[in-house]
């Protein structure tokens, strides 16, 4: 028992010090886009668990829904789902099993998704590169990234800092 509790705590506390790594995502997605509310991530939720949480938590004062997939199978449902909900942006998880960087489901959901006017936000200068129309956090060494070509097409302005792809 008490080891297990000693475990919570080291889970809680790697958690706390990875969430700073992502509050820069939140602030960027405000600053460029005061109107977004509210923010959906599409990823496999029970593979994506530690990260998905961190994410949500840099995301303070914003309505966020997860669309669990698991498969590229599921893609099209969790396109319905968006179409339906209409969220002001979608948020890639990078390291996701299903719908990660470089996966053909993210290019699909990226395309799907700047065609009914809402921006994609990644983690990764990787994601921006593949679609997303802005990127900050790890993987992007800290800069600020935006894609022109998809914030023109998706209908966002392009944050003032930001580095273009």
């Amino acid at each position: 028992m008490r080891l297990s509790a000693w475990f919570g705590v080291a889970a809680l506390s790697s958690c706390a010090l990875v969430a700073g790594d992502y509050d820069a995502i939140g602030k960027a997605m405000h600053a460029a886009w005061p109107h977004v509310a509210t923010v959906a991530i599409v990823c496999d939720a029970s593979g994506s668990k530690g990260v998905l949480d961190t994410l949500v938590g840099s995301l303070p004062g914003m309505k966020v829904f997860v669309v669990d997939v698991k498969g590229p199978q599921d893609m099209g449902k969790a396109l319905g789902t968006l179409v339906g909900r209409h969220p002001d942006a979608v948020l890639l998880v990078a390291t996701d099993r299903v719908v990660g960087d470089g996966s053909s489901a993210a290019t699909f959901l990226i395309q799907r998704m700047a065609a009914i006017k809402v921006p994609t936000v990644a983690t990764t200068e990787a994601g921006v590169r593949q679609g997303a129309a802005l990127g900050i956090g790890p993987g992007t060494g800290g800069k600020l990234l935006a894609n022109a070509k998809v914030a023109g097409v998706a209908g966002v302005s392009l944050p003032a800092g930001a580095t273009p792809i």
